[in-house]
């Protein structure tokens, strides 16, 4: 029997925000099939963690989600929380951006402009609901200034406001990235990689940043760490060459794991023991 098969049957998704994913595909021009037929749905109330080997499309799965790389086949749904459908593949121009605004994307090493102060990093996440022209001209105004605060405050380290962001440490400038992301005030929250460059410390402080946003909005995040996706998820979606071969609780049994990563659990466990030494 398949681990999709043996994996626990998810919980009704609680109504609202949620997204669906259903026959995601990504054929190279080749033939090369990268994904094929990943689906899952994801509603609030789920911190879902995808894990897998490398290759194995995770990051690419969440790329065509946002359109950053154009799906070959499949759907990606969003309903935000106005009840608005978004059918994420098929949107271009303004409606994609549309789309975009109400999605909160954490990248792997923060994606920030770091000549600019953390304040100021923070603010660009409401740039999508700003004329380029005003945000050009005049900036951001206080009430914003005093939003983006809560979100470092939320985040812990609004001592940190005015500190150019290149100054920071690697720690430090993803809390940044999720203080941007909690700002923007979205309907979904997806994360590619988020803690895949730091210690186990500062991940486990971003993990705990991230667990609580899904009591409201879904949170979908991109792993490498088996350890911290069980300790932190809701539920975990397991690719293998490109298709779904897990979901379900995210203490993935211990088959299943060597299933997943093949010969490169090995290395992942040595490695997380390796960093989880004190120095």
């Amino acid at each position: 029997m398949s681990a999709v098969a043996d994996a626990r049957v998810p919980e009704p998704l609680a109504s609202g925000c949620r997204l669906e994913v259903r026959g995601l595909r990504k054929v190279l021009a080749d033939g090369t099939v990268l994904i094929d037929d990943v689906g899952f749905d994801v509603g609030c109330g789920e911190f879902v963690g995808i894990l897998g080997a490398s290759g194995a499309g995770k990051s690419l799965t969440l790329r065509c989600i946002l359109g950053l790389t154009r799906a070959t086949a499949g759907t990606a749904t969003f309903t935000d929380a106005s009840g608005e459908r978004h059918d994420l593949l098929g949107l271009e121009g303004a409606a994609m951006r549309a789309a975009r605004r109400r999605m909160g994307v954490i990248f792997q090493g923060a994606n920030l402009v770091k000549r600019l102060r953390v304040v100021e990093n923070v603010m660009i996440g409401r740039l999508g609901y700003t004329s380029p022209w005003r945000a050009w001209l005049w900036g951001f105004d206080d009430e914003e200034a005093r939003a983006a605060m809560g979100a470092l405050a939320q985040t812990k380290i609004a001592e940190l406001a005015n500190r150019v962001t290149g100054s920071l440490s690697g720690g430090e400038m993803q809390r940044v990235a999720v203080a941007r992301a909690i700002h923007q005030a979205p309907d979904l929250y997806l994360a590619d990689e988020p803690i895949s460059a730091l210690d186990p410390g500062n991940a486990r402080a971003i993990m705990e940043l991230l667990q609580p946003l899904s009591a409201e909005r879904p949170v979908v995040g991109v792993f490498h760490q088996p350890d911290m996706v069980a300790r932190y998820c809701t539920r975990v979606v397991g690719l293998k060459a490109g298709r779904v071969c897990y979901d379900g609780d995210p203490r993935v049994p211990g088959d299943v794991l060597a299933d997943i990563y093949g010969s490169e659990l090995a290395s992942l466990r040595a490695a997380q023991a390796v960093a989880a030494e004190p120095a």
